[in-house]
């Protein structure tokens, strides 16, 4: 099997946003639950806290566009630093198209996702 995969099996959604069938896979990216949003209707499969961003990579961020590349560049380290949470999930995304439910974070994320092979 290639380490290879297609950007339609790795997709964004909100917290927010409702689960259809061609999500595949939910990965929650973020340390905390959304707030509103019932663990039923969020219907995620996975959560994983490790790889979101640090607190205080979210705080200084602030979703400030003029901070973006330097969040990226900085978030991606972090996922670095965890390795193992990223080459599991990772290995999910082999088997089958993935959602990854959050903010912008999970943009971040899904780029590096689709850049490992």
């Amino acid at each position: 099997m290639s380490g290879k995969i297609s950007e339609k099996n790795v997709k964004l959604k909100r917290a927010y946003e409702r689960p259809t069938d061609s999500d595949g896979k939910r990965v929650l990216v973020d340390r905390v639950w959304p707030r509103g949003v019932r663990k039923t209707d969020a219907a995620i499969d996975y959560w994983v806290k490790e790889l979101a961003p640090s607190t205080e990579l979210r705080k200084w961020f602030a979703h400030d566009p003029s901070r973006w590349e330097e969040f990226r560049r900085r978030y991606a380290a972090e996922i670095e630093a965890h390795r193992e949470e990223f080459d599991r999930l990772r290995n999910r995304r082999l088997r089958g198209p993935i959602t990854l439910v959050s903010h912008n974070d999970a943009v971040v994320l899904r780029e590096r996702l689709l850049a490992h092979r």
